[in-house]
């Protein structure tokens, strides 16, 4: 795998875009402006979600960037990543966010799969008070078919005649990765070495390790328990043991090991304080999309009231040279910050160590 380059990835889709034809270029959007997709910038759009029309303002969103078919140029075969962290849908992906992603890109002629390793289940990997880990193939398969389920992906899938694939197990490959943090390689299901784009569909979230759950947190989901355990302990383990902090290691690993590019922010309900599970709902009526992944979470942090340097995944991206290094840097379309900016509860952040002591995780 080639190391994840945003400048490169930035020259190429601005000179692939200017050789379409000048008609193309230009496009009246919601908001009566002209969008031109020459930006020498990062572009993310933030649009408000209105009489509850979710599948509008996703549509809305990826129009600001400037559709579908610029956004995926070059890219034939997709896997969307939800964030199906557990059974419960106050705390995920809402299935209409990534149904609405799925039918744009089949109408576009794409290869759309839906992949996820949820992290845990209660009657799984959580049975009374009890966390385990676990690497047995037979209790992570069962939990995804049930997360799937519960939470009305599998029905939504099929409706669109779109794969769910269980990216805990199957076909595992190890891929090199250069100047990793956490390691200098990662195993991963082998769909996403093939397909061309990994696109984020988090849920946007406080989170107690990270911080925030945006583009790039979401993405802990594509490490397989048969190799790193649920609930990716034996990956955080390690990656604690390295100085990883808020679980930016393996976060930024991840990132640059796939092929990342478009991401959309699930920010109709949002959770501040004590998230990923037990924090409180907000009502933030947004979608926030963006075609870099760190620019993405740039702003959707920025909504959420939190400086740069209070995120570990973006402060270590920034100091690894990763771009884009500033907020100005970014141009956003759509809604302003100061339209949809709530400073959110924060959450009480741990260390993985401390997490991982209170919750006396045992082994299946």
């Amino acid at each position: 795998m080639k190391k994840y380059n945003i400048s490169r990835r930035k020259f190429i889709s601005t000179a692939t875009v200017a050789a379409v034809g000048s008609n193309f270029l230009r496009l009246d959007n919601i908001y009566g402006k002209n969008i031109d997709l020459r930006s020498k910038k990062d572009v993310v759009s933030i649009v408000r979600i209105k009489d509850g029309n979710i599948a509008k303002a996703v549509e809305e969103a990826i129009e600001l960037l400037g559709g579908i078919t610029n956004v995926t140029i070059g890219k034939n075969s997709i896997l969307l990543k939800p964030n199906l962290v557990a059974p419960d849908k106050n705390c995920t992906t809402k299935p209409e966010v990534i149904k609405t992603i799925a039918q744009l890109m089949l109408r576009s002629g794409k290869e759309v799969m839906i992949g996820e390793a949820s992290a845990a289940a209660e009657s799984f990997n959580i049975i009374g008070n009890d966390t385990y880990r676990t690497r047995k193939r037979e209790i992570l398969d069962a939990m995804q078919k049930y997360v799937f389920d519960t939470l009305g992906y599998t029905d939504m899938a099929k409706s669109i005649s779109v794969p769910l694939i269980n990216l805990h197990s199957g076909d595992i490959i190890e891929v090199p990765l250069n100047e990793g943090f956490a390691a200098k390689s990662l195993k991963i299901h082998k769909v996403l070495a093939d397909v061309d784009l990994v696109c984020s569909v988090p849920m946007m979230k406080t989170h107690s390790l990270a911080t925030v759950t945006l583009a790039m947190k979401n993405l802990i989901g594509l490490y397989p328990g048969t190799e790193y355990y649920s609930v990716r302990s034996w990956l955080h383990d390690r990656a604690s043991e390295k100085g990883s902090t808020g679980v930016a290691y393996e976060v930024i690993d991840m990132n640059r090991a796939v092929k990342t590019g478009l991401s959309v922010i699930d920010a109709s309900t949002a959770m501040e304080g004590n998230g990923p599970f037990d924090g409180t709902l907000v009502d933030m009526r947004l979608i926030i999309a963006g075609t870099c992944p760190l620019a993405t979470d740039m702003v959707g942090a920025t909504l959420m009231g939190f400086e740069q340097n209070e995120i570990p995944a973006i402060n270590l991206a920034h100091n690894a040279g990763m771009e884009p290094g500033m907020l100005y840097d970014i141009e956003i379309r759509g809604l302003t910050i100061e339209e949809s900016k709530r400073h959110f509860v924060k959450p009480q952040v741990s260390k993985w160590t401390d997490i991982n002591k209170f919750w006396g995780i045992k082994e299946l």
